[in-house]
């Protein structure tokens, strides 16, 4: 089979890239796969690359703040796998600092307080084993520390 692949030059790729990146916060590894599925040759896509980092398309501070605002507040995720996803990402350990940064302490708290509550009232389990398994499971999956984790479950379940 013939499978005819569109080519772009430097110029429409560097186009089509903006709008990805204004579209949505991009980390590096996004924007060169992105680039490398659209057949792009290395030397572009470092061309590219630093193209939009100049001009403020991409910028992994941005991107690593944003991601762990966004994925606490609308995932209810726990630091630890915000921390995981970033550096699955290979964000820099600076910037994984900044981005727990935005995280507010309490604000923490007061989320894993609630989605523990929350998910607790949904555990039909009368065994009370069974019952703190499936919570901890259930918090420890969305990246809460263990620590807090423990905790929670025997202030809620005694």
């Amino acid at each position: 089979m013939n499978y005819s692949r569109k080519s772009y030059s430097v110029n429409e790729a560097t186009k089509k890239l903006e709008r990805y990146c204004a579209y949505q916060e991009r980390c590096h590894l996004e924007v060169t796969t992105k680039l490398r599925t659209m057949g792009i040759i290395p030397q572009a896509i470092d061309l590219i690359t630093t193209h939009l980092i100049q001009n403020d398309f991409l910028n992994e501070e941005r991107f690593s703040r944003s991601y762990a605002r966004g994925k606490f507040n609308l995932k209810n995720w726990g630091k630890v796998r915000i921390v995981a996803e970033l550096q699955r990402r290979n964000i820099s350990k600076f910037n994984i600092k900044l981005a727990l940064e935005e995280i507010d302490k309490e604000d923490y708290l007061q989320k894993l307080d609630l989605i523990a509550r929350k998910r607790l009232q949904q555990i039909r389990e009368k065994n009370l084993q069974k019952r703190r398994k499936k919570l901890a499971d259930y918090l420890l999956y969305r990246g809460w520390e263990r620590n807090l984790v423990f905790a929670k479950i025997t202030e809620l379940i005694s």
